[in-house]
């Protein structure tokens, strides 16, 4: 812990470098339709306009209850998911223009999806029984043209060695393994391309207490050594609290404050970042009781008709009628010190509640 708290430091004081990925203004709509001919009568404003940046070598936490689009987005910027607008910047490394995603020809995108990979959160389903480890962890290589023969099965035993699994199992298929181990694989096969990012989505909610431990130390170590960047998305705040530098809050599509993760917890900016740390579990015994749960009225609302002005103004105890629920003025993004941006037209007149330092997410990370 006392590792990634130095790294977290060094990366929030520092000067910071130009981003990796620049997104602005991004959107994902998805069509409903109705009726026996299928006409269009409204969209699900999955993504509705987010912008942020992701930069090198840190570490990005997307947080959010279920539904707000946090796979949707991770997904997006993957793109595995075509966006309905805005636009993707990303840095190659190579000195030269960042390469504008939507805009990528057909082999572009082959360049883009071999530095910017995906570990999805369930290593049950991801991985096809059928296949190998070989064949799992390989078929990218050859799919993008890097290695076959001998030379394939040599990359993919040492990238095994690296997640922690023996080179002698690549014969066999993933019936035969944990779920840590799964998930380890999973790993092995979007690391094999050497990509400089790699979008995480919850990489650990569907394993064993007792082993996501194991996994996050795993990503943090090769963080360091392979350079990675990640983007992970949780709805575990004390996970990303133990392995991110900066966190992105996401509500019914939108993010609604980004800020270093120790500011953030301690003191949040936006009401519904304030909710959703009051809910975290305190480690600590003693702390336990500690501070009020904030319970936030009603569903969260359809996103194909989310509320006039401020989103969350029908959940907010905050919300002032005639300024946070004004149709046409929803809260922009905004400076609130300390590297931070928020999204709430109270900002300045509220004082919000934080929580301590949480620890570590489980025994041993």
């Amino acid at each position: 812990m006392r590792a990634r708290r130095r790294g977290r430091e060094r990366l929030v004081n520092d000067t910071p470098a130009a981003p990796l990925l620049d997104v602005r203004g991004l959107k994902v709509h998805f069509p409903v339709r109705r009726g026996p001919f299928g006409r269009v009568t409204g969209h699900v404003r999955a993504v509705d306009g987010v912008s942020l940046a992701l930069r090198p070598g840190e570490t990005l936490g997307l947080v959010g209850e279920s539904g707000c689009g946090k796979t949707t987005l991770g997904r997006a910027l993957a793109r595995a998911v075509e966006p309905s607008a805005g636009r993707v910047l990303y840095d190659p490394g190579d000195g030269g223009d960042p390469w504008d995603v939507g805009a990528l020809s057909r082999r572009g995108l082959r360049a883009y999806q071999r530095q910017v990979r995906v570990v999805f959160q369930d290593p049950f389903s991801s991985l096809n029984p059928r296949m190998t480890l070989l064949r799992i962890v390989g078929d990218p290589l050859k799919a993008h043209g890097l290695a076959s023969g001998s030379e394939l099965e040599d990359r993919v035993a040492d990238m095994l060695t690296r997640v922690g699994l023996s080179s002698r199992y690549m014969r066999r298929y993933p019936h035969a393994f944990s779920g840590g181990e799964r998930q380890r694989i999973s790993i092995a096969r979007a690391l094999i391309l050497g990509p400089r990012l790699v979008i995480a989505d919850e990489p650990v909610s569907a394993l064993d207490v007792s082993v996501r431990a194991q996994i996050l130390n795993l990503l943090l170590e090769l963080r360091e050594q392979l350079n990675l960047t990640y983007l992970f998305i949780s709805h575990d705040l004390s996970v990303v609290e133990s392995v991110c530098d900066r966190v992105a809050v996401m509500y019914l599509g939108k993010v609604v404050e980004t800020g270093p993760t120790s500011p953030l917890y301690a003191q949040p900016r936006h009401p519904y970042t304030e909710a959703l740390l009051s809910a975290v579990p305190r480690p600590d015994p003693r702390l336990r009781g500690a501070g009020r749960r904030i319970r936030l009225a009603d569903d969260l609302p359809d996103p194909a008709r989310p509320p006039a002005g401020c989103s969350f103004h029908t959940r907010c105890q905050a919300a002032v009628d005639g300024v946070c629920d004004v149709p046409g003025r929803p809260p922009e993004l905004a400076p609130a010190g300390e590297g931070r941006l928020t999204a709430c037209h109270r900002a300045t007149d509220l004082t919000l509640t934080g929580v301590p330092a949480l620890g570590p997410a489980v025994e041993g990370a």
